[in-house]
């Protein structure tokens, strides 16, 4: 699986020494979850409770918008939002994209503070560790991470051919050694591919692929035993 074809070179392969942190930008397909609070967001550090649900204050109840619904990017950067209407977020940061969206907000709450998450970010891990689709909750998650999150790495795997694959490069990862991990210092992007290629054992799949055979065999044998016995 993954293996490299006969057009495949060596400039292909790009190893990522120094990939700096940086923080992710809003892209098409994104599905945001959005929170908006009333007075600058004094319910997110309510010590008394008193802003609870159900609650009110003087007559005016906390507000706070959102929090089961979720908001596509359109394909045409459009992402609509309940009473504000369109707005285009591609590009941003999520902290600069939460104060576009407030302000916004500031036609119809005082003092409006909005949260905002991304909701479908999502890494797929193949190979020894098995199939696994690790969510990315955290910026800058690095391939440790996600390794870690997919039940790490056993006997069965090449930690020295981990391949990261992102659209059209591939990224090559080598764990095997402490100077090997200090070098590759590589940020996974949603939609990555991480693939951890298995130890080959040649004579365990002749084995296991000859099985059927064997079974057959036997049981063949073990059926003339018992007719001669008759």
């Amino acid at each position: 699986m993954f293996r490299f074809d006969e057009n495949f070179t060596e400039e292909d392969l790009s190893l990522v020494t120094d990939e700096l942190d940086r923080n992710y930008l809003l892209k098409p397909n994104d599905v945001l979850q959005l929170n908006v609070f009333t007075n600058k967001g004094e319910r997110l550090i309510d010590p008394n409770f008193e802003f609870s649900i159900g609650n009110t204050q003087g007559g005016q109840q906390h507000l706070q918008l959102g929090d089961r619904f979720q908001y596509l990017i359109q394909a045409d950067s459009i992402i609509t939002f309940p009473l504000v209407g369109d707005m285009n977020l591609v590009g941003l940061t999520l902290y600069k994209a939460e104060l576009e969206v407030a302000a916004e907000f500031e036609n119809y709450y005082e003092d409006a503070f909005v949260k905002l998450s991304i909701n479908n970010r999502r890494v797929f891990v193949l190979g020894a560790p098995g199939g696994n689709v690790i969510p990315l909750q955290n910026e800058n998650t690095t391939i440790i991470e996600v390794l870690a999150l997919s039940q790490g790495i056993d006997r069965i795997a090449k930690v020295n051919d981990i391949r990261v694959i992102r659209g059209s490069e591939v990224f090559l990862v080598d764990l095997s050694t402490i100077s090997g991990m200090r070098n590759t210092n590589l940020i996974v992007q949603p939609g990555d591919i991480v693939y951890v290629e298995p130890w080959r054992r040649p004579w365990l799949e002749s084995i296991r692929d000859a099985s059927p055979l064997i079974s057959i065999i036997s049981s063949a044998i073990t059926l003339a035993l018992v007719i001669q016995n008759l």
